[in-house]
Formats: structure tokens, sequence, C-alpha cells
């Protein structure tokens, strides 16, 4: 196969033209020929600043100072939509056919079982590692998704469409239909409402969760298990088994209540349930596609025996799964309203459906009907090994003070003193004891506070719940080994009857630095040991220990702590999956699938991947059935790799260079974010942190508590707030100071060797550079300019001068002139955005300025209106938002 050695891009930018021109013309015949030609004049003037004419750069301001109140809301939503349009057309682009030569998930699963052949493994070993696949993405309601489900809707369908009028042979007529939908298309888009009026709720949010399974991954997941089998059986002579199950889901969705009070009991307990109907429905549109397919009446012996003698044996034994799934979706809905639910039985366990399904398929085998086995039938296998009757499995997290907060009141109540006030020696062996204690602990005539009565209740709906349907107890901000011990004391109470995982979560440098000694106390006790047979699974946070530490000290201690838990629980033979709690964005340990994976710790992926998947990631990674089947193939790619091609472990000395970029990095970062008795007060001038506020994102608070500083707002926000003043500060402060130290003291060298021997190093200078390719001085100077009283604004200009500095290191470790030198399309790409994502920051700056000066009684709607139209293209335009 002749594979191209660059992309062409001619098609996507014929498509984002058509796609522009669409937009114009529903613009002119939404808002009249004067607001087109206002916008056109816009881009016009944005073009020429890009290009670097002052006089455009003063008459485009001019220009937006100039609009009328009614002119904002059009012409904000005219660029953004433009970049969502042009977001759309990168997506299909990703996925069309002339890039199959080069991106198709085929060809990538291909390619690295040629090569790992070429590079000497066996072909038993390469199955054996395919065999032991386990990747579970976690999704999560993290408030970043500012897309509607309608327009969301509407988005796959203009990507189907760019994808309909890829095919050759179309028809004159044909060609002119997808025009004519296209144009209804962005009509619609246009004509709607780009925001909720409302906030979701948590059961919202899981509904949404459940419509990506609905809409994508139900037929992403045996189709990715179709190209697996192929490349496995073309480069390894073997197949992959039939009950074989790779990859899952599990969810947050409902389940977590750290920091978000309107996830309740109640909440998680309708969620639940609505993931089983969910999953019951999906097979029951399967089981009924089974029925009209498979009307053949040739069986084996033991399949007409089940269906006792029949004609048509499969169809009758089809029948009867069927009429068990209706009546599981009449009970589930019942149970939801509350009402007496019908008799008979319903889906409970995935061997319910296997087994009839299996033997349908084993009939056909052994009558020489595999066509007809391998096709809908393996699908609908695949999918009761994948998705379970649960469709996701379900996290529940909750934050370790609520636990301490639950068991001192049950202490103080009984007369044993205050246990938040114990040591954590005192701690575990109180909760040792009462672990192993056979009589309860919970008083009988006993009315806990609200807040703790919400804790004891989440761990009763837990007892209610089958094993299958839930994953993992995760602890936020878990800092000693009490902080386990104390979920497991009040499962116990609650009555649950099986062992549920429960995942410290290390979030903060200084968890991180903790994390070994924490396991470590818990491994050494012969209860826990006992409890969790041989498995264990610890979270590292990425989020918030950038927040805390900045990014090249976050990611070093998230290295080190993994590094160190692998070793402990190996010398306690113990198996530790690391769950990553990962964003989308470079801020929150986000990078592209395989490099990511690749600069993992060696032996990290030996028990499989689990991730957090969230916001608007979700719908950029696994929104599109292609789109995620391209997901699910990077990752085997890499983990396939990372197991058998052991990435390089770090040299001693280039260790010590991490420890002291780590130890410079954070003073430097540190130093201005919480040192600088300014820089709240700066932050919240320069950026839109106020205002996204009132975004009707998630159904979580913005902040953990009311009032505080940067330690108290969540990480998504914080990093949301410096992408769209374009600053980007989280994603890069520290990080250049500290490599120009070592670049200083001579060590230059040593570092292009880091980059180029180890995937760990190169990852971080790789992220800078993107990050750095988003900033923009200029428009960080024109929000301080507007928003940032004089006597602040010094710390603007010192953060925009190191920025300059940090670049210029970057490019000098990599030796090149400019940044993304070596991907010329992705620099493209954000100089033509840039264009239109320009007038949108410069307008946001006017509104902020118009709105603050206003105060919030006098605010007029539209100004409102546009401020959350600027902030919702800029993040279409950085293509990331928390």
């Amino acid at each position: 196969m002749n594979v191209p050695q660059e992309p062409d891009y001619s098609s996507l930018r014929k498509n984002v033209s058509a796609l522009g021109r669409i937009l114009g013309d529903t613009v002119a015949a939404a808002e009249g020929e004067d607001v087109f030609a206002l916008v056109e004049r816009i881009r016009g003037l944005s073009k020429g600043a890009r290009d670097g004419s002052g006089d455009d750069r003063e008459q485009l301001l001019a220009q937006l100072r100039s609009l009328e109140t009614g002119q904002l809301v059009p012409v904000a939503r005219a660029f953004a939509q433009f970049l969502n349009l042009a977001n759309i057309a990168d997506q299909r682009h990703m996925v069309s056919r002339e890039m199959d030569e080069l991106l198709s998930a085929s060809l990538n699963l291909d390619n690295c079982l040629r090569e790992l052949r070429e590079e000497g493994f066996s072909s038993e070993a390469i199955a054996a590692t395919v065999g032991d696949l386990r990747i579970e993405l976690v999704l999560t309601a993290h408030p970043t998704e500012i897309t509607r489900r309608t327009l969301i809707h509407k988005h796959s369908e203009i990507g189907r469409c760019l994808g309909q009028l890829e095919l050759s042979g179309l028809t004159p007529r044909e060609e002119e239909h997808l025009h004519e939908r296209l144009c209804e298309l962005v009509a619609q888009i246009w004509y709607g409402d780009d925001f909720r009026r409302e906030r979701p709720t948590p059961v919202d949010e899981a509904k949404w969760g459940f419509a990506v399974v609905e809409e994508s991954l139900w037929r992403a997941v045996p189709e990715f298990m179709r190209r697996l089998d192929g490349a496995l059986r073309e480069y390894c002579g073997e197949r992959l088994p039939l009950d074989a199950a790779p990859v899952s889901f599990a969810s947050w969705m409902g389940g977590d209540r750290d920091g978000n009070p309107n996830v309740t009991a109640k909440v998680t307990r309708e969620v639940l349930l609505l993931s089983r109907w969910q999953a019951a429905d999906l097979y029951l549109a399967d089981v009924t596609q089974l029925l009209e397919e498979l009307s053949v009446t040739r069986a084996s012996p033991a399949l007409r025996a089940l269906a006792d003698g029949a004609h048509e044996p499969y169809r009758d034994i089809l029948r009867g799964l069927r009429d068990m799934l209706r009546r599981t979706l009449l009970t589930l809905e019942a149970r939801l309203d509350g009402e007496p639910p019908p008799e008979g039985e319903i889906l409970e366990d995935s061997a319910q459906l296997w087994d009839p399904l299996y033997a349908c398929y084993q009939s056909l085998i052994d009558c020489g009907m595999q066509i007809i086995a391998e096709g809908t039938l393996l699908d609908v296998l695949r999918r009761v090994r994948c998705f379970g009757v649960h469709l996701v499995r379900h996290d529940i997290r909750q934050d370790s003070a609520r636990h301490t907060e639950a068991i001192a009141e049950i202490t103080r109540y009984l007369g044993l003193g205050d246990y938040a006030g114990w040591d954590e020696d005192t701690r575990r062996a109180f909760l040792l004891q009462e672990l192993s204690s056979r009589r309860p602990l919970l008083p009988r005539q006993w009315q806990p506070s609200a807040d703790v009565q919400e804790v004891l209740d989440t761990c009763a709906v837990i007892a209610e719940q089958p094993r299958q349907a839930l994953s993992a107890y995760v602890i936020s901000m878990a800092q000693q080994a009490s902080d386990v011990l104390a979920v497991y004391l009040l499962m116990k109470e609650a009555g649950v009857p099986y062992h549920l995982p429960v995942s410290p979560l290390f979030e903060t440098l200084d968890d991180l630095s903790r994390a070994r000694a924490v396991i470590s106390d818990l491994l050494h006790s012969h209860w826990f040991r006992g409890q969790i047979g041989g498995e264990l699974m610890v979270m590292i946070g990425y989020s918030d220990s950038a927040k805390d530490a900045g990014v090249l000290a976050a990611s070093w201690a998230q290295y080190r702590a993994q590094e160190e838990l692998l070793e402990l629980c190996a010398q306690h033979q113990v198996e530790l999956t690391l769950f990553h709690g990962r964003g989308g964005t470079i801020g929150r340990g986000g990078a592209p699938a395989r490099e990511a994976l690749l600069s993992q710790p060696p032996g990290s992926l030996k028990t499989g991947l689990r991730v957090t998947e969230q916001g608007e990631m979700i719908r950029t990674k696994l929104g599109w059935t292609s789109l995620a089947v391209k997901t699910l193939a990077l990752y085997t790619v890499a983990i396939c790799r990372a197991n058998l091609a052991t990435p390089p472990a770090p040299r001693e000395d280039w260790r010590a260079v991490m420890d002291e970029l780590s130890e410079v990095s954070c003073a430097a970062y540190r130093k201005v974010v919480r040192e600088d008795p300014d820089f709240v007060p700066y932050f919240r001038d320069t950026t839109p942190e106020q205002e996204l506020a009132k975004l009707p994102l998630g159904s979580r608070p913005a902040r953990r508590k009311k009032g505080g500083g940067i330690e108290s707002l969540r990480a998504i926000p914080w990093i949301f707030a410096w992408s769209q003043n374009r600053l980007m500060l989280p994603a890069w402060l520290g990080a250049g100071e500290a490599l120009a130290a070592v670049v200083a003291d001579g060590r230059a060298e040593l570092l292009r060797e880091m980059a180029a021997q180890w995937p760990f190093f190169e990852v971080r200078l790789s992220m800078l550079e993107m990050v750095f390719a988003k900033t923009d001085t200029g428009l960080s100077t024109y929000y301080d300019d507007l928003l940032v009283p004089a006597d602040t604004r010094r710390i603007g200009d010192e953060l925009r001068a190191q920025l300059a500095r940090d670049i210029d290191t970057v490019l000098g470790i990599h030796g090149s002139e400019s940044l993304l030198q070596d991907q010329p399309w992705t620099a493209e790409s954000i100089h033509l955005r840039n264009i239109y994502t320009d007038p949108l920051n410069y307008l946001q700056a006017e509104l902020l300025k118009r709105h603050r000066a206003a105060g919030d009684d006098a605010v007029e709607p539209e100004v409102e209106r546009a401020i959350m139209v600027t902030i919702a293209g800029i993040a279409a335009g950085m293509r990331n938002t928390g």
C-alpha cells in the first residue's frame, strides 16, 4: 500500500469554504444584507490585522466599538458559528476517505501489529497482549461542554452530509439534495438558541452521556473489534476471542458528588435505573433486528431442544428475549415512577442475554452458516460483553472530608470522642477494629445531620445495587490511609454485600508525594490485604496538581508517584490499576492519546488503561462512530506498544534534572499565583472568570466553597478563563523559567538528549510548544488595557515578558526558528482560526468593560448574551475549554 507522506488538506479547505458561504447566505437572509456586509468587513479587517496591518487593526477595533446593541449578538454569533462549522469540517476530514490510507483505525492497527512482528515479538506474545487489553473510558460531567445536545445532533448531521459528498458517482440531484440539507441545518442552528436556558441537572448530564453511547459507541465498539480481529488474524494468525471485552465504559455522571450538592443518593439511584433502561432499550432494538434476520430453519440438535422443536428455532428463542426486554423496560419505568412493577423475569445479568445468543451463534457455526453467525449476531454478542446490562458501570465519588465528618458525628454520639480530632494512628486503629467487628457501629435511635445522612444514604444505594452496576468508589483529596478505610467502614455499616474497589485520588503536589506512604500503610494491614484480593486501584489527579504546582512540577510528581506505586505494589504482589484523571487541555494533563500513553512510566499500562473522558472531549473523540473507532484504535496501538516495547526508564542524570526543573518551576509558579497579593484581583479582572459562573454549563458549582482565592476555584474554570484572554497561563507558567535555568547552566545539550530519548520529556516540550502557539500577547495586552486597573497591570506585563522568554527557551532547545515548525498544517490552522477568533476576543473585552461598568442592576440582556456567545466562540476557536 502506498501511504502518502503528507496529508492533503484541499478537501478540508473546500468544505470550510462551502460551509462559510452557507453561513454567510443564512446570516444575510436572517439578519439582512447590512449585517452580512458588516460581518464581512470585520472579517477582512481581522485578516489584514493578522497579516500585520496596524491600520486594519485600528479600523477593526473602531468598528467593534461602534456596534449597536442590536448588532452585538448577530456579529458575535456569525464568527462563533463559523468556528463551530470549521471544527465539524476538521473532524470530518480526520475520518474522511482521502485520509483513510493515513489515519484509518484499520491502518493504525495493522501497522502496529506488523511493526511489532518486524521488531521480533512473537505472534503469541502479541496475541496475548491484545487478549489482555483492558481499556475503560470513564465519561465525566465536568462543566466544559458548552454545546447543547440539540446542536450536537445538528453538528453530527452536518458531518454525515459532508461524508456523503465524498462519495463518487453522486448524481447532480443527489449533490443538490445534500447541499440543500446543509443549508437547512445551518439555518436551524442560526434560528435556534445557542445555550441552555438553565443549568442541566445531574440526571440531564447522565442522559447526555447515555446519548453518546446510543448515537456513537453502541456501533463503534463492535466495529472497532471487527477491525482489531482482522489485524490479529492477518499478523498473528489468531482470532479475537468471542468473549473478549477489550473496551468498556464507566461514568461519573450522577455519581460524582465531590463539591456538587445537586448529586444526591436519590439522583444516583435514578441514574442507575436510567442506565439499565437505556441498555435494555438498545438490546431490544438489536434483538428485534435479529428477529427479522434469523428466519433460517437449519439448526443444531442442541438449539432445537432449546427452542422446543420450533420450526424457526432462532426466532423462537429471540422472541423470548424480546418479551423479557420489553418487560424489563416496563419494570424499570415503574420503579422510576415509584409504581408496582409487573411480574415476570427481567434482565438482571448478562448471562440472560449471552447464553441464548451464544447458543444461536454456535448453532449457525455448526450448521455451516458462519457468514450469518459473524454478522449482526456477532456484534450483539460483542456488545453484551462490553456494555453488560447496565450500559456503563458507575463510579461514586466523594470528598474525604465528608467521610471524616460522618464518622466523627458517630463517635461523638456514642461518647467515644471526636474522630476528626484524632491523629492518624488512632483513626486507623479504630477503623480496623470496627471493620473486624461483627457488631454494627451505627446506633439505632440516632438522627444524623443532613450532610451525614446523605453520605449514609449514598452507601445504602450502593448496597442495593448488583456488583456489576458499579466500578469504584473514588475518594477526592485522599491524604492518608484512614481516608480509604473510612469508606470501607461506612459501606460495611450500610450492608454492602460485595467488595467495591475504593480508589484514593491523589491530587495536590503534597498528596502525590505522600501516595507511596499512604498505600504502604494500607498494604501492611492484613485486613486490607484480605479485602482487596490482590487488586488495587489508585487515581492520579492531573487537574488539581497542575493548579497547585504548575504543569511541569505536577507532571513529574505524577510520573514519580506512578513509579513508586508500581514498585510498591509489585513488592506486595498486588496488581495496580492506575486511574488517570486527565482533562482535555494541556493544563489538565491532556495530550495526543498515543504520545500521552507512551510517555507513561514503564509497566504502568500492564493492568490496562482507565482514564477520564470529559466535557467537549467526549464529543470530539467519541461523539461520532467513526471518530470513536479511531480513538479506540489509537488507545489500543499505544497500549500494545507500551506493554511489549516498554518505554525507556529515565536515567539517573535525567531524574536529577527533572527534580531540579520541578523545584524551580513550582517555585516560579507559586511565586506568581500564591505569593503576589495582587494576582487574584488581576486574574478576575483580566479574564471572564466572574462571567463564566453565569454560563449554564454543568450541574456543579464553579467553586468547591464560597469565597477564597485560587485554591477554592475548580481547575476547569481556572484554565477555561485563561484560554479566553489568550494568555493560557496555567499551561506554561514556571516551566520555561526552569528550563532556562538549566540552559543557562550549560546543560542545553542534556535537555536535547532527554527530548530525543525520553518520551515523557519530549511530550512536555511538545505540549508547551502547542500552548505557546495558541497564546497571543497582543490580545492579552488589550484585555489588560480595557479591564485591569493601572496598579495591577504590571502583573500582565511581567507575565508576557516571561512568556516571550519561555518561547525562546523552548525553541532553542528544539533548535527551531518558529513554533510548530515541524507541524505546518497545525500552525496554518491556528493562523486561519485566529482571523475569526480575534474579533471575538476584541469584542469580548469591550463587552466585559461595558458589563462591569453597568453593574448587575443595569445589565443589558443583549450584552450579557453576546458575552456568552464570545465565550463559546473563543472556546470553539481554541478547540478546548477546561
